[in-house]
């Protein structure tokens, strides 16, 4: 048994990581990784996947025992060996699951951003990021805005609030679209509000990392997320949830008021961090200059006065 051939190309070495003894391979995959590198994210996971399943066969091993006969050192030796490319070879492609879903781990460990940290959260809910990716670009957050914002002005027209302050909570539950619930083949939830698949939803959902405040602190769990066709869906819903909870009456008809928006919706129990409020805040009065700039590539539009208007009150 050979190791593979390794490249001067760290990228290279990292994705050749497949063998037990590739060792330069290994701390190539571990570069990458620390530079968030999703390929290498994957390549890690798929590693901590075989490390569990070189433990479940070893302990296989032992519950059987050695031939009493014929058993020798040599022979553990060379079943280790064998054992060890054994289930690097089991983690690959889908492998077992375990690595599908560290890997949706890892990827919300490494997300955070311009939104600030995304807020811990009861049931609807969100997930949360553990560690700080780079903010987020100014061409990130026009396109998310440009993306979104027709969907955003239809149901700040039913919620009546202004459309700006729904894409600004959209941008810190989701880091700008960049850190959406995701199911185990990567398709995206687009479940844009972070809302848990709890209480009477039937629909599809996804799996997904959340970190809930209680008394004792913050404590990170998997919890089930509503999943959707598309954006729209997911602002559909998110009409339906704010409508006909009465905790969220305080956020309806708030207009362009986002610490009111903001406040209604913590004080309903859409959130358990106990900052949920102000960072909604910052986020809605940091994004006013990229909202005009994405406003105007969206409408062609060349001057704020021209800007289409925004909502104050319901108009249902």
């Amino acid at each position: 048994m050979s190791t593979l051939p390794i490249s001067g190309d760290p990228a290279a070495s990292a994705a050749s990581a497949d063998t037990y003894m590739n060792f330069s391979g290994l701390q190539a995959l571990k570069r990458a990784a620390g530079k968030n590198d999703p390929s290498a994210l994957r390549k890690v996971a798929q590693q901590f996947e075989s490390m569990f399943t070189r433990m479940m066969l070893k302990s296989m091993r032992d519950a059987v025992g050695t031939d009493p006969i014929f058993g020798s050192d040599q022979e553990k030796m060379y079943q280790g060996m064998y054992d060890d490319q054994l289930a690097l070879q089991l983690s690959k492609g889908r492998g077992l699951g375990l690595a599908d879903m560290l890997m949706r781990q890892l990827q919300r460990m490494s997300a955070a951003g311009a939104a600030g940290a995304s807020p811990t959260n009861a049931a609807p809910g969100s997930t949360v990021p553990k560690a700080a990716l780079p903010a987020a670009s100014a061409a990130t957050q026009q396109s998310f805005i440009q993306g979104l914002w027709p969907q955003a002005q239809q149901a700040g027209q039913q919620l009546g609030v202004d459309p700006s302050n729904l894409i600004a909570q959209a941008a810190l539950e989701t880091n700008w679209g960049r850190n959406l619930p995701q199911d185990s083949s990567g398709r995206s939830s687009n479940n844009l509000f972070g809302v848990k698949a709890t209480g009477s939803w039937e629909g599809p959902s996804v799996q997904a990392a959340t970190t809930e405040v209680s008394g004792s602190g913050p404590a990170t769990t998997i919890a089930p997320f509503r999943s959707y066709a598309d954006a729209t869906q997911s602002f559909q819903d998110y009409v339906s949830l704010l409508r006909n909870n009465p905790r969220y009456a305080a956020a309806l008809n708030t207009g362009t008021d986002a610490h009111a928006f903001a406040t209604g919706l913590q004080r309903g129990g859409y959130a358990t961090d106990p900052e949920y409020a102000s960072k909604v805040s910052a986020v809605a009065s940091n994004i006013s200059g990229h909202l005009a700039m994405a406003l105007r590539g969206l409408t062609g539009l060349k001057s704020g006065a021209e800007l289409p208007t925004t909502v104050t009150t319901s108009t249902l």
